[in-house]
Order: structure tokens, then sequence, then C-alpha cells
């Protein structure tokens, strides 16, 4: 009976010309589609679950585990890159994009995941990495020996030759993986171009028979059943032909750093955007085509200037792109000690800046940053999903963060395997390696915590496992896992996905923020950030004396759900979120 009522409620919005929370739209599809609302969860199939006991996280693993998905509320995930590869940096090294790497299993696999997950209604989204390749795939191959066709496949240059005869790289670009961003190919006598490791070199897309073969990729995929793709580092498809120099940023003087440099002609070209607008158009020509599917999706991965990624969802000509550019602002912008006007100057600056008639959404964590717990503090966990997940618009999860791991910081160097922790050496390692937040996902207290049977996996468990693990948390009184799951069951309300929405500090240390619409119960979500007990008054922001009623509430909260409160004098605890109902 829900869909219904969420229905009728947004057709009498549009006909009252609302404005709605993180979403405004003139036609009707996008009000009732599937994704504009969704909780993205991200599986990382190397560390989620190994089927078969060699160490590594694989398919059927994943296969085995989208129940557990299905429980939690979860209805969309995308999982990091399963294609052949080398794996020198774990898969963003493709050696073919329409085939799946043997350790993760076979196209099989990939076929009944996709099955189980249509029957219990989860939308599976792919990785695509189209920047580069691996050396490995047959186009670097073919471009490295000129054949005919594969010529200018991927970015070459003489390079410059000294005025001693010492022959160098053409300019002074660095990889964002530290070094040179280029590398000498003997066989084919040039430089090729790798703005990540030297591994992955970078293809060609001033060549439209790069374009063409990775809408092939991208079809293949379609046909297969999937919902859409997170496109890998879309930022860097594109370089000024002249390569010149670029200038200094005066950040560092190690030129092999990737901040050496100010990134104006390796990275943001104008021509990334009309990328994006050709693959839209690849996606909304594929669901015409299929109106008996869900709306095919593109979701866009680029750490870039706030201006840029709003022209991603939709350019100064009205051009629609990626449906959801993300938004790491609550990663890059906001730390373990950014107080309360930092929070909502993050929210509303997107909101702002979002073009009219798009979907929000928020990122709270991912494969290549420190994990919520680490970053803002296990006491913060509950409060910042309580902010993602109660946010207007797509919230996007990495797993484990529904638990709180954390991020296993005392790998030492002989089992780091990250190619930047390698690449900078043994003495700055941790500064840089991504390995702590790819620990596998810890199921249980049983061996590797239950996520293989394996005598070593390819990255340790965290050794907190068995006191932090899912099973722990399901029996538990209040957990984590529970926390988070009442947030997803939150968001089924109407209220979640329409009405007006608010956003204000109430204290340097304590925000709120209202989800309302008339004739509906308000839901408000209060956030104290501090370390300190903060005593706070919401009868202004609430702008009536009313009474609320505990929705959801932390692990460590005094208040319990259904619990009233006085607005005027709430009491929240150090790092406490909570969600309550208006009535």
């Amino acid at each position: 009976m829900r869909a219904p009522l969420i229905q009728i409620l947004l057709f009498s919005l549009l006909n009252s010309g609302s404005i709605m929370a993180g979403l405004v739209k003139s036609d009707t599809e996008d009000f009732i589609d599937w994704w504009p609302h969704t909780v993205f969860y991200q599986i990382y199939p190397r560390s989620f679950k190994d089927s078969n006991g060699d160490g590594i996280g694989d398919l059927k693993g994943i296969t085995s585990k989208l129940r557990y998905l299905a429980d939690t509320g979860i209805t969309a995930t995308w999982l990091s890159p399963i294609f052949q590869s080398p794996m020198i940096d774990f898969g963003y090294d493709i050696s073919d994009y329409k085939a799946i790497q043997p350790e993760y299993g076979t196209m099989q696999d990939f076929e009944e995941l996709i099955d189980t997950a249509f029957e219990l209604g989860i939308k599976v989204v792919l990785d695509f990495v189209p920047n580069h390749s691996s050396d490995q795939h047959e186009w670097f191959k073919k471009s490295a020996a000129r054949e005919p066709g594969y010529e200018d496949f991927y970015v070459w240059h003489d390079g410059i030759v000294q005025e001693n005869g010492t022959r160098v790289p053409p300019n002074n670009w660095p990889s964002v993986f530290y070094g040179s961003a280029w590398e000498w190919h003997e066989g084919r006598e040039q430089y090729y171009l790798h703005q990540f490791t030297k591994e992955q070199p970078d293809l060609n897309y001033r060549n439209p028979k790069v374009v063409q073969a990775m809408d092939d990729v991208l079809l293949f995929w379609l046909n297969k059943g999937v919902a859409g793709f997170r496109i890998d580092a879309v930022n860097h498809l594109f370089e000024d032909e002249s390569l010149k120099d670029e200038p200094l940023s005066g950040k560092t003087t190690d030129s092999l750093s990737y901040d050496y440099t100010k990134h104006i002609y390796s990275r943001d070209l104008p021509e990334v955007l009309e990328m994006i607008h050709h693959w839209r158009q690849l996606l909304d020509d594929f669901s015409a085509k299929h109106p008996e599917r869900p709306t095919r999706i593109m979701m866009t991965e680029a750490y870039a200037g706030l201006t840029q990624l709003a022209d991603y969802y939709e350019d100064s000509n009205g051009v629609r792109g990626s449906h959801l550019p993300f938004n790491f602002h609550f990663i890059t912008d906001v730390k373990g000690d950014s107080d309360a006007r930092d929070y909502v100057y993050n929210v509303e600056k997107w909101l702002i800046y979002m073009p009219r008639g798009h979907a929000a959404n928020w990122v709270m964590g991912n494969h290549d940053n420190p994990r919520v717990a680490s970053r803002f503090g296990p006491a913060s966990v509950d409060a910042m999903n309580m902010l993602l997940l109660t946010l207007p618009g797509v919230a996007v999860t990495y797993n484990g963060e529904e638990l709180g791991m954390v991020d296993y910081r005392e790998l030492s160097w002989e089992e780091t395997v990250d190619p930047p922790a390698r690449n900078v050496g043994e003495k700055l390692y941790q500064e840089v390696s991504r390995d702590p937040v790819r620990t596998p996902f810890q199921w249980n207290n049983e061996t590797n915590a239950g996520f293989s049977t394996a005598a070593k996996t390819w990255l340790p468990v965290h050794p907190n496992y068995l006191e932090l693990n899912l099973e722990a948390q399901k029996v538990a009184n209040r957990s984590h896992y529970q926390v988070y799951k009442d947030l997803l069951e939150l968001r089924k309300s109407a209220i979640m996905r329409v009405g007006r929405f608010n956003i204000e500090p109430l204290t340097r240390w304590v925000f709120a923020f209202k989800r309302s619409y008339p004739n509906f119960e308000s839901i408000i979500t209060v956030i104290n950030v501090s370390d300190k007990e903060q005593l706070v008054d919401l009868s202004e922001f609430l702008s009536q004396p009313k009474k609320l009623v505990v929705e959801v509430s932390g692990v460590d909260s005094k208040y319990q759900p259904g619990q009233s409160l006085a607005a005027s004098a709430l009491l929240l605890a150090a790092r406490e979120g909570l969600v309550c109902r208006l009535v």
C-alpha cells in the first residue's frame, strides 16, 4: 500500500507546484523513478565475501550476501571493478572490459548475481573505468605496435631531446600516484601518458574509435541487465592537445608529487562535459528502447570544483549529463573538528549550486578514504549515518560503515599492497595507503571474521572483528547496524521523499534540519558535533512549541524510540544525533 500513497502525494505536489526537498522536476517520471531517493551500497568485491577459500572476495560471495542487503533495506548496490585485470590497481587497470576477473568468478557467476539481485529487488550498478586501460589490454599492445586503427588509441609523444642529447618526457605533469605521468615504451620508442600507475595508460578520447569502443562496452553490460554505471575519474578523460607544462602550485618542491603542479591542462577540460552528455544520451536511448526495464543511470566520480560538478548535472544550455555527480564534501570539506556551521554550509552550498530539477546526493565514505569511524571518531558513527540518511536525495554507503568499522592503520609495510603507498616507500606509506579502509568485511567472530576460510586473506582482517561484527550487532540490544536499519525504514515514509527542507546551526556545535509538508508530521534531525554535552532550544527553529517524539536514537543515547521530548530544552550527549517526529 505504501507505493500508491507516495505516488498520490507526489502527483498532488506536482499540481500544487510545491518545492521538493532535493528534487524539483517538471516531469512526473523522475518523481516516482527508482533512483532519486535510493541508498546505494558500495561493495568492494575483493573484501566483501570469499566463497572458495582463496582469501579473495568474489561474485558468488556477493550473491550469497544479497539477502543481507535486502533484509537491511538496501535496494541498490554498486560494485567496484570486477573486470579482467592484472590487479596492479586492484581492478582499476582493466585488460578486458567484457570479461570477468577469473579470481572473482565467471560470466555465469555474474549473470546469477544479476538474477538473484533482481529477485530481491536490488539494482546493480557497475564501476566503469574509461580514462585508462591496463597495459596488458589488446588495445594497448596493438597501439604500441602501431597496428592500423590503433596507432592513436592512447596518448603518445616523442618526448623532448635536450641539448646534451638526453630524451625526457614532453612536460612536467606528475601522476596522481606519484612520479612522472609519462613512461617510455621501448617497442614504440615513444612516451605514453598515464595519469595513474605506469601500468594504466590513458586512452585518447579525441579518437572517435576509442569513444565507439567504450560505447560498445557500456551497451554490452546494459544488455546483461545492469542498472547503470559509476564512472571513475571522469574529469581526467581529456588533456590539452598542446601538452604544455602546467604552472607550479607552490605546495611542494617535490616534482614527482601530484601536488607539484596546478592541473589546468591535464584535468577538468571542457570536453569532459561533452563526453558526459554523450554517455547520458546513450543511457537515455537504451532506457527508451527498453521501457520494461528501470531507468539506466550514470553516477560520476570527480574531485572537482562545485560549479563544475553542478554543470555535470546540467550545463548552461539545459543539456543533461550525470544523474548523480558524486558529492564528496562530507569527505573533503568536513573534518572531525568541524563545527555545526561547517556542516550546514556544506549541505546548503550543494543544494544552492545543484540545478533545479535534480536529485541531491551525499557520500560519507568510499574505498579511497578513511572510514567514518576513523575520520570523525567511533562515537560519531550513528550521528553521521543519521545525517547521511535523512538528508534529501540519494545516499551512498561504503560497505562496513553500517557497522562502524574502523581503518586498520597498523598494517605493516610487508602487508601493504596499495600502489600509491608502495610508490612513496616504507617511510611514507602509512600517510597515503588506502589498504586500511579496504580490509575484509566483518561478518562474525569466526575465522577471518567470516569473510574467508583461507589461511591468509589478501589483506589482513582488522583484529577488532571479535567484538565488532555484524552477527554481534544483530543480536545486541542496540547497535550501529540496528540504527542504520531503522534509518532505512524511516526513509520509506513519504515525508522523507517530498516536501520542504531547511537546515540551521542552532549553536556553534549543534545543527538541525527539518523535512516538512502541510498536513504531514515533520521529521527533525539534530546533531551535536562536539565532544561535550550540549543543551539546545529548538523552539525558534520549529516556529511553534510542539513536542518531539524520538524516531531513531544512537547506540549510547539515553533517549528511546517513542519517547516524548520537550523542544525547548533538549540535552544532547557528546557526538549524539537524534531523529525525531514533530507532533
